[in-house]
């Protein structure tokens, strides 16, 4: 069974890379994290990639301090696995293709890329062998509050959002589709697919 819940997670990081990936091919504006880190580092003129380490650091101590359950192998691939993958994926796919032109084509890959995204996340959070620290978050919510994960999944990711417009960070309509879209569709998608996939129920969908 452990064998099979790390499969699930590793085809799950691999699948989130892509989804991120073609989240970015869209142009339509970064994850609601992303674009809040973003903002941050242009506020106080410190590069992203910084800023980015230090907030992971910081939600990775959440993570510890109010739930280290969900400390595990899964949170350190994701960590550290993700961004490449995202990386890779995009610079194989403009190798061979310039990139969508139009608004409905750029809408087109956003909304793949943020069903990819989604359903990515369902399949290494319902493995259950290390959640990143900034996915936890919503879950730790979740349990603290009685409150279901996708709700507590839109208020994280909602507060990421309004930070990042207070600070005068570009929201794009990408940002916003996240914002209240990756909650209900992760919950869907933990429920209907991975859940099976993994064989067994969970207890952080």
């Amino acid at each position: 069974m452990f064998g099979r819940r790390m499969a699930v997670m590793l085809l799950g990081i691999l699948v989130m890379g892509i989804g991120i990936g073609l989240f970015k091919l869209s142009l339509m504006g970064n994850d609601p994290s992303t674009a809040m880190v973003i903002a941050i580092g242009e506020r106080v003129g410190v590069d992203f990639s910084i800023i980015l380490i230090g907030m992971n650091c910081a939600w990775f101590g959440v993570e510890w301090g109010l739930d280290r359950k969900l400390v595990g192998i899964g949170t350190f691939v994701n960590w550290f696995l993700v961004g490449p993958i995202a990386s890779g994926f995009e610079k194989l796919v403009l190798g061979v293709w310039p990139g969508p032109e139009g608004l409905g084509a750029r809408l087109l890959l956003m909304l793949c890329g943020v069903l990819v995204l989604s359903f990515a996340c369902a399949m290494y959070q319902t493995a259950d062998v290390g959640i990143a620290p900034y996915d936890a978050l919503s879950i730790i919510l979740s349990k603290k509050s009685g409150r279901s994960y996708f709700g507590c999944r839109m208020v994280t990711d909602c507060l990421c959002t309004l930070i990042a417009l207070a600070l005068g960070g570009l929201i794009g309509p990408g940002t916003l589709v996240c914002a209240v879209g990756l909650g209900p569709f992760i919950t869907f998608f933990s429920e209907k697919a991975a859940k099976r996939m993994v064989g067994s129920p969970t207890k952080t969908a």
